[in-house]
C-alpha cells in the first residue's frame, strides 16, 4: 500500500508529473540558457518543411507513376516474342496473271537497303513525317505538347503528335486504336526499338511496312503500284507524291484524287528545299515535271469480289501461321475495265436518267469470275449488289423459257401469234400495247414479244421452264406463276449471269468460283480447287437454236447497241414493270458479262431506262478494251442453219432481218418490259397469209386452252 501510495504522490522535487520512473532513469533537466533564461523550442523551419513535403509528393507520385506503368504495361505485347514473330500473317490476293490485286493483314517485308535508294527518297519522308528524327529518342516531347494542346482544344484526339518509331512500334505491335493507354504503350514501344537498333535501321524498317494505299505496303510496292518502277528509280517528284500518301493514303490517292495528291506533293517538296534536301532549282523541276500513274482498281483492289472470296479463304485457312497467297479467277485489267465502264455510264446519265447504282459481273467458260463491280462505289456503299442485290431479270429471264420450247422440239423458225391473250384473270401486253400476228420464234425472241414468251411457257408447261432454269443454275426460289416466263421472280446478277455461261461453253454447268489455289510464299500448296465433273445443261441441238436467236437480239433485235465490230456475240435484254430495272448479259468467245442498272430503293424508278440502252453501252463499253489482242471466236457450236424461206408462213408483220434500225430509236420499253395486269377481253387475231408449206400456227388462247386441258405435268427435280 505504502509503495502505492507512493507511486501516486509527488515526486520528491515536488514537480507535478503523474506516473512512475522505475522503468528509466529520470530525464535530465534542461540545461539553463547562457542568458539565464530557457531555450525556446526549434521547428523545421522553411527548407525541412519544402523538402519533407517534397519527399511525400515524390513518394506519392512514384507510386502514382508504378500504377500507371502497371496499367499500361498490363496487355503490353512482349516486344521481343513479337519480333521473332513478325506481324500477323498477310493475304495476298493476285489475278490470274499474277498480279497483285490486294494484300489483307499486316505484312511481312524484309527491311530497305537505305544505301541502294536515292538520298531524296528516305529525305521525303523524313521532311514531312519526322524531321528531327535522328535527334529525338524515339519520342518527341515538343511535338506531343502541340498534340495535347490540338486535341483539348478540340475535344477530341485529332493530331497524333507521333514520331516515325512511335508509327513503327504501332505499326509492328499495337492496333489502330486513339486512346491514352494505347499512346503511352506506344511511347514504351518506341524506347525499346531505340534501344535496340540504330537510326538506318528504323528507317529501314519503316519505309518496308508503311501502308501507302491502294493495297501497298512498303516504299518497294508503292513505288510498282504507282508508278511501275522500283524506288531505286524514283524521281524526286515521285518521291515527293509517295511521301505525301502516308498521312492519309486514301484521301490523297492518286488515281482517283490526281489534284489533290499533286497539292499534297508539292507541299513535300516546298519542305524538302526549306530543309535543304533539294536546291530551288530541283523544286521547281519536280513541280513542273508531269506525273504519270499506273492505274489502281477504284474499289481499293477490287474490293467486293475480295470480300466475296474473303469468307471462304478464311474457311480454308483458318488462322495461317505464315503469310499465304490467293490465287485468284479476277483479270485485274478487265476489272479496270468494268469499273471504268459502270463508272462513266453511271457518271455522264446517272443523274438524267434516275440511275443511281450498277453491277457488273463477268465470267470465263468455267465459271470463274473474271471481274466484279458491286456498285458505283465501294468507299460509299459496302452492299454488293452482284452476290447480294435480288432483282426482277425481266425478259432476261426468257431464255430458259425458249430453251424448254427447243427442248420440246420447237425450233427457231416455228411460227407463233403475236396476240392478246389472257391466263386466268391476267393479261400480258406487249412495250407498246400492240400486236403483231404470226412470226417466227426467232423474231418474237429478237423482239422480246411478251405474249408469245407467255404464251410458250404455257405451252411446255411452267414446270419445264423451272426445270431449264435450275439445269443452268439458277438456284433461287422460283414459283409456277402465269407471270414467271416475264422475269417477274427475284434473282441476284451472280446466278442469273453465271446461268447463261452454258450457251457460251458448250452447254456445260457451272458454278460460280473466285479462286483457284492456296499457297505459301515458299509455294507450298495448302489447298487447291478440283474442278467438278463436267454436267451437260444443254444438249448440242437445243444450244444451236438458242445461240442462233441469242445472236439475233444483237445483231438486228434490242440489244444492237452491243455489237462489236470484230466478233460475234450473243445475248439477252431485260426491263421490268415502270423500268425499276434494266439488264443485258452477253457473250461473245466464251466470256459471259451480266449488268444491272437501277436504285437501291425499289420505289425509285429508272427515266425509262431499258436493258438496250445504258447496260448495252456498259457492257460494250466493258468488252471493247477486254477483247482488245485477244483472237475473235466464234460461238461454241456452230449456229443452227436458217431453213428454206419458202417453208415459212409469211408473217403479218415485219421479218426479223428488217427490225427497227437501232433500239434507241424504238419506243421505251422496247425489250419486253412487262406491264401491269390489263382486263383486255379476248380478242381472235386474223388468220396469217397461207404458205405453200406454212407450219400450223394457231392463236395463243388455242394454246393455252390445250395446254390447261393436258393432265398436270410432273415436277421432278433438274437434271
Amino acid at each position: 500500500m505504502a509503495g502505492r501510495g507512493a507511486g501516486n504522490g509527488r515526486n520528491s522535487n515536488g514537480g507535478g508529473r503523474r506516473g512512475s520512473y522505475q522503468d528509466g532513469p529520470p530525464p535530465r533537466r534542461r540545461s539553463p540558457s547562457r542568458s539565464g533564461g530557457t531555450r525556446p523550442r526549434q521547428g523545421r523551419g522553411f527548407f525541412g518543411t519544402l523538402f519533407y513535403w517534397g519527399a511525400v509528393m515524390v513518394l506519392w507520385m512514384g507510386v502514382f507513376g508504378v500504377g500507371v506503368f502497371i496499367w499500361v504495361a498490363s496487355d503490353l505485347p512482349d516486344p521481343e516474342a513479337l519480333w521473332k514473330k513478325t506481324d500477323r500473317p498477310s493475304i495476298t490476293y493476285v489475278d490470274i496473271r499474277g498480279q497483285v490485286v490486294d494484300r489483307r493483314g499486316a505484312p511481312d517485308s524484309p527491311p530497305i537497303d537505305l544505301k541502294s535508294l536515292p538520298s531524296y527518297v528516305p529525305q521525303a519522308v523524313l521532311a514531312i513525317e519526322d524531321r528531327k528524327f535522328y535527334r529525338h529518342w524515339g519520342f518527341d516531347f515538343e511535338g506531343l505538347a502541340r498534340a495535347f494542346y490540338v486535341n483539348a482544344r478540340a475535344g477530341r484526339v485529332v493530331q497524333g503528335g507521333s514520331t516515325l518509331t512511335q508509327q513503327l512500334a504501332k505499326n509492328l505491335f499495337l492496333s489502330s486504336e486513339q486512346s491514352l493507354k494505347r499512346k503511352a504503350q506506344e511511347l514504351l514501344l518506341s524506347v525499346w526499338l531505340e534501344s535496340r537498333f540504330t537510326k538506318d535501321e528504323i528507317l529501314a524498317l519503316y519505309l518496308a511496312r508503311v501502308y501507302f494505299g491502294s493495297g501497298a505496303y512498303g516504299i518497294d510496292e508503292a513505288a510498282r503500284r504507282y508508278f511501275d518502277k522500283t524506288p531505286q528509280n524514283l524521281t524526286i517528284s515521285e518521291a515527293a507524291l509517295l511521301a505525301g500518301l502516308l498521312k492519309a493514303p486514301s484521301r490523297f490517292n492518286p488515281v482517283s484524287s490526281a489534284q489533290r495528291a499533286s497539292d499534297r506533293a508539292t507541299v513535300v517538296l516546298d519542305v524538302m528545299e526549306a530543309q535543304n534536301v533539294i536546291t530551288k532549282a530541283q523544286r521547281l523541276q519536280a513541280v513542273s515535271q508531269p506525273l504519270r500513274f499506273v492505274p489502281t482498281s477504284r474499289g481499293g483492289g477490287a474490293a467486293y469480289f475480295l470480300d466475296w472470296i474473303a469468307e471462304d479463304v478464311g474457311s480454308i485457312v483458318g488462322e495461317p501461321e505464315e503469310d499465304i497467297i490467293v490465287e485468284t479467277t479476277l483479270d485485274l485489267a478487265a476489272q479496270l475495265n468494268a469499273e471504268t465502264a459502270l463508272a462513266q455510264e453511271l457518271g455522264q446519265n446517272g443523274k438524267a436518267m434516275r440511275m443511281g447504282q450498277g453491277a457488273l459481273v463477268a465470267f470465263a467458260g468455267d465459271g470463274g469470275v473474271r471481274a466484279m463491280v458491286g456498285g458505283r462505289n465501294y468507299q460509299e456503299s459496302e452492299f454488293n449488289r452482284v452476290t447480294d442485290a435480288k432483282r426482277q431479270p425481266g425478259s432476261a429471264f426468257k431464255p430458259f423459257v425458249y430453251l424448254a420450247a427447243m427442248e420440246r422440239g420447237e425450233t427457231p423458225y416455228s411460227v407463233r401469234v403475236d396476240a392478246p391473250i389472257k391466263v386466268g384473270e391476267w393479261a400480258p401486253q406487249n412495250y407498246d400495247g400492240k400486236f403483231r400476228g404470226a412470226m417466227p420464234l426467232i423474231s418474237a425472241f429478237a423482239r422480246s414479244i411478251n405474249t408469245v414468251a407467255v404464251g410458250l411457257g404455257e405451252e411446255v408447261g411452267r414446270d419445264s421452264v423451272i426445270r431449264a432454269a435450275r439445269r443452268l443454275g439458277i438456284r433461287s426460289r422460283l414459283d409456277p406463276q402465269p407471270t414467271l416466263a416475264l422475269g417477274t421472280e427475284v434473282l441476284t446478277p451472280l446466278e442469273l449471269t453465271a446461268a447463261y455461261v452454258p450457251f457460251a461453253n458448250g452447254g456445260m454447268a457451272v458454278t460460280p468460283y473466285g479462286f483457284k489455289r492456296i499457297r505459301t510464299r515458299s509455294g507450298k500448296i495448302l489447298w487447291e480447287r478440283t474442278p467438278p465433273a463436267p454436267r451437260r445443261a444443254i444438249e448440242d441441238g437445243p444450244l444451236r437454236n438458242m445461240n442462233l436467236m441469242l445472236a439475233q437480239v444483237v445483231s438486228a433485235g434490242t440489244a444492237r447497241t452491243a455489237q462489236l465490230s470484230d466478233r460475234p456475240v450473243g445475248g439477252k435484254t431485260g426491263t421490268t414493270s415502270d423500268y425499276a430495272d434494266a439488264w443485258f448479259i452477253g457473250f461473245t468467245g466464251g466470256y459471259v458479262a451480266g449488268v444491272w442498272v437501277g436504285n437501291d430503293d425499289f420505289t425509285v424508278k429508272t427515266n425509262r431506262v431499258t436493258g438496250g440502252s445504258a447496260p448495252a453501252r456498259i457492257w460494250r463499253a466493258f468488252m471493247v478494251p477486254t477483247m482488245k489482242g485477244v483472237a475473235p471466236r466464234g460461238f461454241a457450236l456452230p449456229l443452227a442453219p436458217a431453213p428454206d424461206p419458202n417453208a415459212l408462213a409469211e408473217p403479218t408483220d415485219e421479218n426479223v432481218e428488217t427490225l427497227p434500225v437501232d433500239p434507241m430509236d424504238m419506243p421505251a420499253g422496247g425489250d419486253g418490259a412487262p406491264v401491269p395486269v390489263s382486263q383486255t377481253p379476248e380478242a381472235q387475231p386474223s388468220a396469217p397469209t397461207p404458205a405453200r408449206t406454212a407450219p400450223e400456227t394457231r392463236s395463243l388462247d388455242e394454246i393455252v386452252k390445250d395446254v390447261q386441258a393436258r393432265p398436270a405435268e410432273a415436277s421432278g427435280p433438274p437434271r
